[in-house]
C-alpha cells in the first residue's frame, strides 16, 4: 500500500452516551427503592417515603428522555419493569410493614403480600399488552391508563404513613387502616378501570396562566406541609377516577358510533353501485 494513500478513519464502536441515559436514570430510581429499605429497616420512614418519591421523579424522567431522545429499546422496558416491580411493589409494602403492618400479625403479613403482587400482575399485563399482536387501539386510548400505574399507587398506599408525620393521632398508623388502604390501592392497581395519564394531556392556551398560578400555590403548601399537601394530592387523583371512567366511556361510545356510521355509509355506497337492473 502506497505511503502517501489515506489511512481509513476508525470507526467508533459501541453504544452512545445518549442510549445509556435512560437506563442510568432507572437504575438511579432502582438503587432509590432499595435506599427506601434500607431507611425503612433503620427506621427512619421518612427518609424511606422521600426516597420512593425521589424513584418516583426517575421513573417519570426515564421514558420520556429515552423517546425526546429517541433511544427506546425493549431492554429499557424490561429494565424499567423490574424497577418498577421493586421501588413500587415492594418497597412500599415492606415500609408499610415495617411501620405498622407488623403489629397485624399473620395478617398483616398477608396484606404486604398481597401488594407486591398486584403490582407484578399488573406489570406483566403491562408488557403482554405491548408485545401483543392484537390491532392497536385508537390513538385516543393513550391519555388513559388500565388501572392505577404502579407509581401512582405506591404513593396512595404511602398517604396513612405520610399524614401520620403531621398528625398527632394514632389512628393513620393503625394496621387495620394501613392495610384496608393497601387492599384497596392494590385491587385499583390490577382493575381494568382506566385512569388519566397526564403524558399527553394539552393545557389550552387561556389557562396556561391559571395553570402555572395552580403550580405555584401546590408548591408552595409542598414546601410548608409537604406530607399534608402529598397526601391531599393523592386524594385528588382518586376523587378523579370516576370522571376519567365516565370520560373513557363517553370517547368509546362515540368511536362505535361512528363505526357503525362508517359500516352504514359502506353498505349503502355497495347497494347503489351494485349491477343495473335487467329489461
Amino acid at each position: 500500500m502506497d505511503g502517501d494513500s489515506p489511512t481509513p478513519r476508525g470507526r467508533l464502536h459501541g453504544f452512545s452516551i445518549n442510549r445509556l441515559i435512560p437506563n442510568v436514570l432507572t437504575l438511579a430510581a432502582l438503587c432509590s427503592g432499595l435506599t427506601a429499605i434500607r431507611f425503612a429497616l433503620q427506621g427512619e420512614m421518612r427518609l424511606a417515603v422521600i426516597a420512593i418519591i425521589v424513584a418516583a421523579i426517575f421513573d417519570a424522567l426515564d421514558g420520556r428522555v429515552a423517546r425526546r431522545l429517541g433511544v427506546t429499546s425493549r431492554f429499557g422496558a424490561e429494565l424499567d419493569s423490574l424497577s418498577d416491580f421493586l421501588c413500587f411493589g415492594v418497597a412500599p409494602a415492606l415500609v408499610l410493614y415495617l411501620a405498622s403492618l407488623k403489629d397485624g400479625g399473620a395478617l398483616g403479613w398477608v396484606v404486604t403480600l398481597m401488594f407486591p403482587i398486584c403490582s407484578a400482575l399488573r406489570l406483566a399485563r403491562f408488557n403482554t399488552a405491548l408485545v401483543s399482536d392484537t390491532p392497536p387501539p385508537p390513538a385516543w386510548t393513550g391519555s388513559y391508563f388500565t388501572g392505577v400505574p404502579a407509581p401512582a399507587g405506591a404513593l396512595l398506599a404511602l398517604i396513612p404513613l405520610m399524614m401520620s408525620f403531621e398528625i398527632e393521632a394514632a389512628w393513620p398508623r393503625h394496621a387495620l387502616v394501613v392495610g384496608a388502604v393497601l387492599v384497596v390501592v392494590g385491587g385499583l392497581m390490577v382493575s381494568r378501570l382506566p385512569t388519566y395519564s397526564f403524558k399527553k394531556g394539552r393545557v389550552p392556551r387561556h389557562l396556561v396562566l391559571p395553570s402555572l398560578l395552580g403550580a405555584a400555590l401546590v408548591m408552595g403548601v409542598l414546601a410548608s406541609a409537604p406530607w399534608i399537601a402529598g397526601s391531599l394530592i393523592g386524594l385528588v387523583y382518586v376523587a378523579l377516577i370516576p370522571f376519567s371512567w365516565a370520560a373513557y366511556r363517553r370517547q368509546a361510545a362515540q368511536d362505535r358510533q361512528a363505526a357503525a356510521n362508517s359500516a352504514e355509509v359502506v353498505s349503502l355506497r355497495a347497494v347503489d353501485s351494485g349491477p343495473p337492473p335487467q329489461g
